[in-house]
């Protein structure tokens, strides 16, 4: 049963990187579309999301391969497999909603990856999420530490921002993504300094995570699975995180945030797995893998597939 994957990065043509995998030498680059989808093809992935970045290819923004007008051109070339979500510069905040209008116009179902490296309360940021809101597309946001470390929308440890966030705009659809919101799962995340939040948690899942209070009480929050983080996150501690998988099972979403076939991470065997050892349930297995991003996103088949 194929799955449908919100979250994939994709250039043009293949395009070279000055980072990757330090363990792999061959996955310094974004591929292009026939890549992808032979990757997705090996990994059962029917359906996948192109995040993009940004309106301009020098835009202050940190975007892998594609921007807006590139994610809808090889969307278009392949409207059975390929769907995709606007990013919107970071200027000119009276605009942002008349640009997102006409982005939604041309077929984006979402905004993301926003990359922004500002606290996530920041003027720009919450004009994007008000007419996000306005407009019925979902968020995702890539989160850091703080401004200036790396890239991504900034929050503090426990995620207080996030959580105003979720607060201020009620019926905006928000999917957290990487190290800075999966390491919440854990009540042991480490505060100090802010750099080591970057990292990926080990061992068991220490009580009183910040994330199982949030998903318990903001239904508008919803986790992007995509990435070694959210794989890290849910495989670390396997029953913890197999109950949090079920728990939750309307609030999250398969991804891979895969940008070639170097690394795509093996969260997709795990659920598999683990949905035919019995240890996850057919409806959260389902919902999960396709179920919600169909809900939320409108693409894919009921029963997954094409």
């Amino acid at each position: 049963m194929k799955k449908t994957d919100i979250h994939v990065h994709c250039a043009p043509a293949r395009m070279e990187l000055s980072f990757g995998n330090p363990m792999d030498p061959e996955s310094h680059y974004v591929c292009g579309p026939a890549e992808l989808l032979e990757t997705m093809e090996t990994h059962e992935i029917g359906q996948a999301i192109l995040m993009s970045g940004g309106e301009a290819p020098d835009n202050g923004t940190f975007g892998l391969g594609a921007v807006n007008e590139d994610c809808r051109r090889i969307s278009r070339s392949y409207p059975d497999r390929l769907a995709w979500m606007c990013n919107l510069d970071p200027v000119s905040p009276e605009t942002v909603l008349e640009r997102m209008e006409k982005y939604k116009a041309w077929g984006a179902v979402g905004v993301g990856e926003v990359t922004f490296n500002q606290w996530m309360d920041h003027a720009f940021l919450y004009e994007l999420f008000g007419a996000a809101q306005k407009l019925g597309l979902p968020v995702i946001c890539h989160m850091s530490p703080e401004p200036g470390i790396e890239y991504g929308v900034c929050d503090r440890a426990g995620l207080p921002l996030l959580e105003q966030t979720l607060q201020q705009f009620p019926d905006l659809k928000f999917l957290g993504h990487s190290q800075v919101f999966w390491m919440e799962i854990s009540g042991d995340c480490p505060q100090t300094p802010p750099a080591a939040r970057k990292g990926y948690g080990k061992g068991l899942v220490a009580p009183g995570g910040t994330l199982k209070r949030l998903f318990s009480t903001y239904p508008n929050l919803y986790g992007d699975l995509s990435a070694f983080s959210a794989y890290c996150a849910i495989t670390r501690d396997s029953d913890y995180g197999l109950a949090f998988l079920e728990r939750f099972q309307d609030q999250l979403l398969f991804a891979t945030d895969m940008t070639n076939q170097c690394n795509v991470p093996p969260l997709g065997a795990f659920l598999d797995a683990r949905a035919a050892d019995g240890r996850l349930g057919s409806d959260a297995y389902e919902k999960i893998c396709f179920g919600n991003a169909r809900r939320l996103f409108g693409i894919g088949q009921e029963k997954g597939g094409f």
